[in-house]
Parts: C-alpha cells; structure tokens; sequence
C-alpha cells in the first residue's frame, strides 16, 4: 500500500508521551483556519510505500506511533495498516484528527482506526479559542483516552513544542505550541 506522507519524524516528544514515531499525512480538506500545517492540506504530491515508512518506524527506538496531518483519516486505509503495524509490535498509538469521535465512528474504517488508538485527539482546531497544551491546539478539542494504557497526566504531560535540527542544519518545529514565546522557556 502506499500513502501521501508529508514528513515523519524518528524520535519525537512533543506528539505524545514518551518517544514517539511521527507520521504527517499530506492532505486535508478541511481547511481550519490558523492551521499550523497548512502545507500538509494539498493532497497531490509524492508517494511512499507504507512498507517503507514500517522499516523505518521498526528501526526507531521509540515507545509509540504518532498520526497526524494533514488528516490521517482521509488515508483512512494507510491510516489502519500503520496502526496495525505498531499494535503488532506492542507500541503505543495516538492520532490527532480533526474529525470528532463521532464523525469518526461514522466513516467505513473509523471503528477500525478507534479500536486501534490509545489516544485521539480530536476536533477541528478554533485559532479563537487556541490553547497550545495538553496535546490540544484549540480548547474545543477533546483528548480522548481509548485505552487504559496512559493516563490524561501523562499525556498532558507532553511538552508543548520542540526544536528539532537537522544533519543539514535546517529545523524542524513541531508540537501544538511550536510558534509562542511560552513553548520557548
């Protein structure tokens, strides 16, 4: 299978507790306004072979598998072969979707995807009522525990934002607050 992946990442922990494995979708037709990833909404680009982001993820040492976007439910199928992928190797999965639980739950592979998450967070972002802690971005998301398998202190836990430097010397920001004076401190 293959999938449109904007970015990953091999060692992050601003997407989730502990390390985590971050996969970026490329597209997302929802639009939020204030995005902070507003280049992942174009769905056209390059492919990859989901077979190819698994070796990577397997070459990681990290404690689990982070979705995000873009959207990752509009790869639904991607979406559910990674997190089968990370279920089958006993690692912790997380996905931000701006769908809520209940969209969610009404599209063909949405049960799936939720039987395989240990923490959604969800909704679409509101730069009204931006937040930037806790895993949400916005107020109005809701951060779901699926599983007993962290617990909301862990998860809120997460730092905010995270600066990341490349071989190249380029940088990567990432997290739901990569951009205030406050995830700088």
């Amino acid at each position: 299978m293959i999938a449109r992946v904007h970015a990953t990442a091999s060692a992050s922990r601003a997407n989730g507790p502990g390390r985590r494995f971050v996969v970026w979708f490329q597209g997302c037709t929802l639009g939020c306004a204030g995005c902070f990833n507003p280049a992942t909404h174009v769905a056209a680009g390059p492919t990859i072979a989901l077979d190819e982001v698994i070796a990577a993820f397997d070459a990681a040492a990290v404690d689990g598998l982070t979705l995000s976007g873009g959207e990752p439910m509009q790869q639904a199928p991607a979406a559910l072969e990674l997190l089968l992928a990370a279920r089958r190797r006993g690692r912790s999965t997380l996905m931000f979707s701006g769908y809520t639980r209940g969209e969610l739950a009404a599209q063909a592979l949405g049960p799936a995807v939720l039987a395989h998450l240990d923490v959604l967070v969800d909704g679409r972002y509101q730069p009204a009522d931006k937040l930037g802690h806790g895993l949400r971005g916005s107020a109005n998301q809701t951060l779901h525990l699926l599983t007993a398998r962290h617990s909301r202190a862990e998860v809120e836990a997460t730092p905010e934002a995270e600066i990341r430097i490349g071989k190249d010397g380029s940088l990567e920001l990432t997290g739901v607050a990569p951009l205030t004076v406050r995830s700088l401190r």
